[in-house]
């Protein structure tokens, strides 16, 4: 029997995209780019803060900017890879909870 490896719960899946949209946030650069290329403006980003779907675009943005993902999961301690399991959890059933 094959054991599971248990990837991020949807908790850890919201708290690192938190943290990408802080690291985000935390350059006027890279929050300028992002809100250029989503179209959002400051007002809709802190609005849909807890939206899983605009939490995913974020985490989706850093898995398009290899160079950005590596400076934002060093500077969190946190490894590349867990960036498109959480990008999972958050966008697995139309962002609705449950489990794969």
């Amino acid at each position: 029997m094959k054991t599971r490896v248990k990837g991020p719960d949807r908790e850890a899946a919201e708290t690192a995209a938190l943290r990408g949209l802080g690291f985000l946030a935390g350059d006027p650069e890279r929050l300028g780019r992002f809100l250029s290329l989503t179209g959002m403006g400051p007002a809709e980003l802190r609005a849909g803060a807890r939206d899983p779907a605009m939490l995913a675009g974020v985490l989706e943005y850093l898995l398009g900017d290899e160079t950005l993902l590596l400076v934002f999961t060093s500077e969190a301690g946190i490894a590349p890879e867990s960036i498109a399991q959480c990008h999972h959890v958050l966008t697995r059933n139309g962002a609705a909870g449950g489990s794969a």
